[in-house]
């Protein structure tokens, strides 16, 4: 645990950078707004989108000022910058609606494993293709595997066989990502689902 001088440096150094401290992680701000932009002219858009002008940063800030809102430098590279009058809290928490909403609706595929042997029975065979056809229909990659133990390397050809099989049995699910191919003392390959359009 860190000492209260050690936090009070950290937290000084954090200011200095302009960067803002919350529950002793550093996130550094993207954006300038009002007292830290640096530029001597600016090129000023009003809080309702519309093109004011070039403006000295003193005018600007005064602007915002009499509208009870903030400057943000939304193109600190142009030449000479674009600041913006506006609301940065009311902004920051659009922003993060916005980024919040993109992680919900996004879809996450994982790669689920499968493991088969060269001489896997009728039965195991079936109970693993079940399970091969349960993640693709859930959305998710599969690796499919066959290990080789001992001397069962000798003969490769069997767990090719095994594979072929396998992906020919799930042809309208999927597509093979990845084709089988030997690595080490397994014979590997990927299976994608087919997107839905």
């Amino acid at each position: 645990m860190r000492c209260g001088f050690e936090r009070a440096r950290i937290f000084l150094l954090c200011k200095k950078k302009k960067t803002t401290f919350w529950r002793w992680h550093v996130i550094s701000r993207e954006h300038q707004i009002n007292d830290e932009i640096r530029a001597r002219e600016v090129r000023l858009v009003g809080a309702d989108g519309e093109q004011i002008g070039i403006k000295s940063i003193r005018d600007a800030l005064q602007l915002a000022i009499e509208l009870n809102l903030d400057l943000v430098n939304v193109a600190p590279t142009a030449k000479p910058p674009v600041c913006r009058i506006m609301d940065y809290g009311k902004f920051r928490y659009e922003q993060q609606k916005k980024e919040k909403e993109a992680r919900k609706n996004q879809k996450v595929v994982d790669l689920k494993e499968v493991w088969f042997r060269a001489n896997i029975d009728e039965n195991d065979y079936q109970t693993k293709y079940r399970n091969v056809i349960k993640f693709l229909n859930e959305g998710d990659k599969v690796k499919a595997s066959v290990r080789f133990r001992g001397r069962e390397i000798a003969h490769a050809s069997l767990g090719q066989k095994i594979l072929d099989r396998l992906s020919k049995e799930v042809a309208e699910l999927c597509s093979v990502e990845r084709a089988p191919k030997l690595e080490g003392r397994s014979m590997i390959m990927i299976l994608a689902p087919k997107t839905t359009s």
